[in-house]
């Protein structure tokens, strides 16, 4: 059987939310991709996800939010205070982004190259 292309996965994904959620889902795809073009694209879960020596980050449509979830975001310094959910988890955080939402980009970038050099470190 064989396995379909990840990034065809997230293609559809962003064409199929045809609203707000499609447009922020393509645009944190290419500032993921803009901080690191090491990152993998894969789909887990049903979920955009992107790994370099493990898991670094997943990104997610709900109904109110576009959900970027860090798996070892409690490690990882945030002094823009980007994460604003899953505050109290043990070892992830996350970016929730609603409607209308502006994203510092400079930011995000300087939190998803963060994940991967924590990850690299084999941390």
């Amino acid at each position: 059987m064989k396995s379909i292309d990840p990034s065809k996965l997230i293609d559809k994904q962003i064409a199929d939310l045809t609203d707000w959620r499609g447009k922020m889902l393509a645009k944190l795809r290419k500032i993921i991709h803009d901080a690191d073009p090491e990152l993998t694209e894969d789909w887990k879960w049903g979920t955009a996800v992107w790994s370099y020596k493990g898991l670094v980050l997943a990104v997610g449509a709900f109904k109110e939010t576009v959900k970027m979830n860090f798996f070892q975001g409690a490690s990882l310094p945030d002094p823009n205070k980007l994460f604003n959910a899953g505050l109290e988890a043990k070892k992830t955080r996350a970016i929730d982004f609603h409607e209308g939402d502006k994203i510092n980009e400079p930011a995000l970038k300087d939190l998803v190259r963060a994940a991967v050099a924590h990850n690299r470190a084999g941390r």
